[in-house]
């Protein structure tokens, strides 16, 4: 088609037709006409008229239309409203032929989401290794026998997902599944995993199954979008805005909906820029969206592209997904939200008369005291009748002004990487309730035809091309791999219609993946302006597709929705008491799926943001729980002295355990040796490390579905370590760890009987693991009682039971901003813990020093520091104020320096002792693969047990010289035993003996 002479766009959101050809105007930008209309249920016709009046107003002829771009929130609000009319069941295959199997789909997805949607499950062989190799091929036979059970429930709706399938160039695995499912079911859709998100199995299988819920509408909603547009005559082509705030043509968007689901507040990034007019070119900027009840804040970088969260984020609560969103602050804060006076206090929100403003506010003739009505009272907006706000008490107008004010100002310093002022672009309908000043401003501009930035944004939006690829260095140099990155970016790109001259890169990261030498992870994104020269045949929809009407009532399926994972425990935790009885002679602890919780949360704390996240295998042990297993903790004291004990956990890179989830070859490597040694049995376990997900492990081995004995509370490092040879054991007595075993959990087992060293045990045992997988699980000799008494770390699971109860009780009781001092009295108070330092993290980065290689953190300190919930509590002072904090990490932090404002270096923390980086937003802990910039943080330090620094060789084989640091170890504090919970709930009369 010929569309040489087609300049205008036309985006929908409000509804807006901009001519690029005059975007030079300062005076309107090229915006020719616009249209508010509210949003509609059907698909179709909202978006119809507001087309439809801006082409009757700027009087535009349908041959000058170059694109229509449609910004809808549909897709995503028949997820968020739960609409049995718009989801369809899934059925699930996955591809693993030995993993997988532990943590079921839907496994935290909301109860009432998962049983519209969940069909039926099912596993066939297949897998690819994080370096590419099969973990087994995949067996036609076996997905002709799942495609007949799916058949038999009459789901024709798949969602194919295998272990490392985004990296899976030779084999692709997923494609030939896909292809045999099509042959049984004719007409199917099947969804490969791999199409719609990266690297992280639970959030793109997550990712896929929304898709493929959503598939049958999304295709009914585009065809309804094709024939409206044809109805005013527009044959141009049609895109659907993405998250990245670029567009998607209208028949790839109907293939993988999720991708538009979260796109408004990209698009109204995009608009502000635009219309502002200015050159931000080589500038970050800050733009804040408000709407009637929240204000979104975002950055974008210099490419004028949104800054995007790489970390996983939730569509809906409980559903994580790892697809391109925004990075987004958002704040209970718009132009409906209720002002109200209390107490001599003044509050603004974050409750809201919402759409209903112009009917509630003071100055359209309500009785509600808005936002919006301070804004016009204190002369900084005109609208509605301003004589309907002049009785407004001056003290309440100036409170709420300065509130707004404040609350604009933290949004923005939150999204800030560094405290330099930044311009600032205002949008949104509610925009008018902004001041003309904020701190840390360098600029502040409400551009014209603000209120509709985001149908602004629609119309202008480019397309673009992400790939997110692991790459081996052994061949081609770091800059190579990324060049490759970069070319296939720009190629999938020019792919989806951009035109080539216009292509450039806009984002670049690279990620070194732990515990594996010469791969590295790069994420790169491409965009360009869309090439409305030649017809695309990718954006032709087609109109012959089955798509019948959604059914009012769709058959759903009965197959395991009482499945125990589902069903949810509310504990309160300030009153919650663990279960602690008196049997086989002794007291024992016996594991509540609460403990699991609280256990789980601790552990990452001890972890010092190391030891792999505990979330998989939590989630495996509260399933057992849930089926009926049993775990059982004791205390060091009642263990017999000839009893054996096994100690067992995780060996490799965290970056496999994303896409294996949590299986069972640690068992399998407890039974060889066990095996190897002739033991028929043993009497109690411990964990290697308490730190991250292995400190839970121990709960797993111990439990009545495996070797059926109790878990000792203690470990052998008191925290994580990135070596086995760095336990308490191994720094007391020498060749502490042979022999032992691993086994990589899909067959291959190896056991080591004997070494010069325990330091070349684990150098043998890491050049294994990568043949083997890069994740193994390991179980070292066993020990005994006197070994336990005289080098172990006593009392590490009460510890982490209490510091995550301490998290627990301060989100439960709105106390957030006290967690930090709230741990450290659980670990023995300021004499033993102390809070280093509170700031934002700005900068990730990798170093080499004295032949290590090690990654760190960079963070900001605060200005001030904010109770934003206004805790009567008072906030403990940090070891360092001001300036800048370093944390050195190789997945366990090593050290903290602090680098004062007038230059001064200073290291306030080292190894052994613990350091920790805690999310100010959740009280959680932060490990090494969520550290990102933007995070506000506050880092403390706990001070090791003994057995670390009371011998010469514990300090050096645990200490900061260890890793390559010259800095001499200076104690923290002084070490307290944490208290034991055992002995704290035990049962009243045995109290009293």
């Amino acid at each position: 088609m010929e569309v040489d002479c087609a300049t205008i766009r036309i985006g929908v959101d409000v509804g807006v037709a901009v001519d690029l050809s005059l975007k030079g105007n300062a005076a309107h930008r090229g915006v020719l006409a616009h249209q508010k209309t509210t949003t509609t249920p059907d698909a179709t016709t909202g978006i119809t008229d507001a087309v439809k009046h801006v082409i009757e107003s700027a009087s535009i002829s349908p041959s000058r239309v170059a694109t229509v771009t449609i910004g809808t929130t549909h897709f995503m609000n028949a997820v968020i409203e739960r609409d049995a009319r718009r989801l369809r069941p899934v059925a699930i295959i996955r591809v693993s032929k030995s993993f997988l199997r532990e943590i079921p789909p839907f496994a935290e997805w909301p109860a009432d989401l998962a049983r519209l949607i969940r069909g039926y499950v099912g596993y066939v062989d297949g897998g690819i290794h994080i370096d590419g190799r099969e973990e087994a091929s995949v067996i036609e036979e076996q997905v002709v026998q799942e495609a007949t059970k799916i058949k038999e429930l009459g789901l024709n709706t798949i969602v194919v997902a295998g272990v490392f399938s985004p990296i899976d160039q030779d084999f692709k695995q997923e494609d030939r599944i896909r292809d045999i499912l099509l042959n049984e079911i004719p007409g199917a859709d099947v969804v490969c995993s791999h199409t719609v998100a990266n690297v992280g199995f639970m959030e793109r299988e997550n990712a896929s199954i929304l898709n493929a819920a959503i598939l049958k509408y999304a295709r009914k909603t585009v065809k309804a979008f094709h024939l409206a547009m044809r109805q005013l005559y527009l044959t141009c082509p049609i895109f659907i805005t993405q998250n990245d705030g670029t567009g998607l043509s209208a028949s790839s968007a109907a293939k993988t909906p999720i991708r538009t689901f979260c796109s408004g507040a990209t698009n109204s990034m995009r608009g502000a820029a635009y219309l502002s007019g200015k050159n931000l070119d080589g500038l970050q900027s800050i733009v804040i969206d408000v709407g009637g009840t929240t204000t979104d804040v975002g950055v974008l970088l210099s490419s004028n592209v949104p800054r995007q969260a790489f970390a996983y984020v939730e569509i809906v609560p409980g559903v994580r997904v790892n697809y391109s969103l925004p990075h987004l602050h958002s704040i209970g804060l718009g132009g409906g939200c209720i002002v109200r006076h209390v107490d001599g206090k003044v509050t603004v929100g974050p409750d809201s008369v919402g759409k209903e403003l112009e009917r509630e506010a003071l100055v359209f003739g309500g009785t509600t005291i808005t936002a919006t009505d301070i804004a016009v009272a204190a002369g900084m907006a005109n609208i509605g009748d301003s004589s309907k706000v002049s009785h407004l008490d001056h003290f309440l107008v100036e409170e709420a002004r300065k509130s707004m004010k404040k609350m604009f100002e933290t949004a923005m310093d939150v999204m800030k990487l560094s405290p330099d002022p930044l311009p600032v672009l205002l949008v949104g309908g509610g925009a008018i309730i902004a001041p003309e000043s904020l701190q840390g401003a360098a600029s502040l501009t409400r551009p014209i035809f603000y209120d509709v930035a985001n149908a602004v944004g629609a119309a202008i939006s480019q397309i673009s091309g992400c790939v997110d690829i692991l790459q081996d260095t052994r061949t081609q140099s770091v800059q190579q791999a990324i060049s490759h990155a970069k070319r296939l970016a720009i190629e999938k790109a020019k792919e989806s219609g951009a035109s080539e001259n216009s292509i450039h890169i806009t984002e670049v990261e690279t990620m070194p993946v732990s515990y594996i030498e010469k791969r590295i992870r790069i994420i790169a994104r491409a965009v360009g302006d869309v090439d409305t020269r030649v017809s695309f045949p990718q954006f032709q929809f087609e109109e012959d597709q089955d798509d019948d009407d959604i059914d009012d009532e769709p058959e759903r399926f009965s197959q395991r929705l009482d499945d125990p994972i589902l069903k949810s425990e509310e504990v309160n935790p300030l009153t919650y008491s663990p279960k602690v009885v008196y049997q086989n002679d002794r007291l024992e602890w016996v594991v509540s799926v609460t403990d699991v919780a609280y256990l789980a949360d601790g552990c990452y704390v001890l972890g010092c943001a190391g030891g792999g996240s505990p979330a998989a295998v939590k989630i495996q042990l509260t399933r057992m729980l849930r089926e009926g297993y049993i775990m059982r903790i004791i205390d060091p004291s009642a263990l017999g002295t000839d009893d054996i004990i096994y100690s067992g956990g995780g060996l490799g890179s965290p970056a496999v355990g994303v896409e294996r989830l949590q299986s069972t070859e640690n068992v399998s490597a407890m039974k060889a040796l066990m095996a190897y040694l002739g033991h028929d049995n043993f009497q109690a376990v411990m964990p290697i490390e308490i730190g991250g997900g292995n400190g839970l492990e121990p709960l797993l081995l111990g439990s009545s579905r495996f070797f059926n004995v109790p878990v000792v509370d203690g470990d052998w490092m008191g925290r994580a370590y990135p070596t086995a040879w760095q336990t308490t054991l191994a720094a007391h007595e020498s060749h502490r760890l042979v022999p032992c075993a691993i086994d990589s959990g899909d067959g291959s087992t190896i056991i080591m009987t004997a070494s010069s060293s325990d330091k070349l045990v684990d150098s043998i045992l890491r050049a294994a693991c990568v043949e083997m997988g890069s994740a193994v699980g390991a179980a070292t000799r066993p020990t005994n009682k006197a070994d336990v008494t005289k080098y172990a770390v006593l009392n590490t699971f009460s510890l982490a039971w209490r510091i995550g109860r301490s998290i627990a009780r301060c989100n439960f009781s709105n106390t957030i901003s006290s967690v930090a001092e709230s741990i450290i009295e659980e670990a023995g108070g300021p004499g033993v813990a102390k809070i280093l330092f509170r700031g934002k993290i700005i900068q990730v980065e990798n170093e080499l020093s004295q032949g290590h290689s090690y990654g760190v953190v960079h963070i900001k300190s605060f200005d001030h520091i904010e109770d934003e919930d206004q805790s009567s509590r008072p906030l403990m002072a940090a070891v360092a104020h001001g300036g800048l904090l370093k944390l050195p990490f190789k997945n366990e932090i090593i050290t903290a320096e602090h680098e004062a404002d007038d230059g001064e270096v200073k290291i306030i923390a080292s190894v052994p002792d613990l350091i920790a980086v805690l999310d100010n937003g959740s009280g959680k802990a932060l490990g090494v693969p969520e550290f990102r910039y933007g995070y506000r943080v506050t880092v403390i330090g706990i001070t090791c047990s003994p057995r670390w620094v009371d011998t010469e060789r514990a300090v050096e084989i645990g200490g900061p010289k260890a890793f390559g640091f010259a800095n001499e170890y200076q104690p923290l504090g002084t070490y307290v035993q944490p208290k034991s919970v055992i002995e704290e709930y035990r049962p009243k009369k045995f109290a009293e003996e």
